[in-house]
């Protein structure tokens, strides 16, 4: 007969929440972008971490992070929206695949919709800090989408 491993620890399963911890950890990303607290998202990010966006260079590094996030919010995008559609892990590593809405506000006070997916390579070192982050658009770009 089969037996499972017998642990002196009540959950044998030290990880059990990493999912849910991902979940609210991108909330946090999320809701300190739309306040314009680029320094909370930066300190999300492990200090070698890798914030790779479209059209852009890799931000690499925290402070590369938050100024590249302020770039962003001072170009008129708000309104993140971050919804986890899988958290895949084991022990130390997790990646996280989700889709986004952004809204962009431009300067003559129209607003573009963007949409897509996205994907961050998290690793926990005590606390789960993102390694790295990037996203999709799924909609079309637009000449003046490019330039943001």
């Amino acid at each position: 007969m089969y037996r499972p491993f017998a642990s002196g620890v009540p959950d044998s399963r030290p990880f059990l929440d990493v999912e849910s911890t991902i979940r609210g950890l991108s909330q946090d990303y999320s809701t300190a972008f739309n306040t314009g607290n680029y320094d909370q998202v930066a300190g999300l990010f492990s200090s070698d971490g890798l914030f790779m966006t479209p059209q852009r260079e890799v931000a690499h590094g925290t402070k590369a992070i938050e100024r590249l996030l302020r770039q962003y919010g001072e170009a008129g995008y708000q309104d993140l929206r971050l919804e986890t559609v899988r958290v895949d892990y084991s022990t130390d590593m997790a990646v996280e695949m989700g889709r986004y809405t952004i809204v962009i506000r431009r300067e003559n006070g129209a607003t573009i919709a963007d949409e897509g997916t996205f994907m961050h390579a998290w690793r926990r070192f005590g606390a789960w800090l993102m390694i790295g982050a990037c996203w999709s658009s799924s909609v079309p770009a637009m000449p003046q989408q490019l330039s943001a």
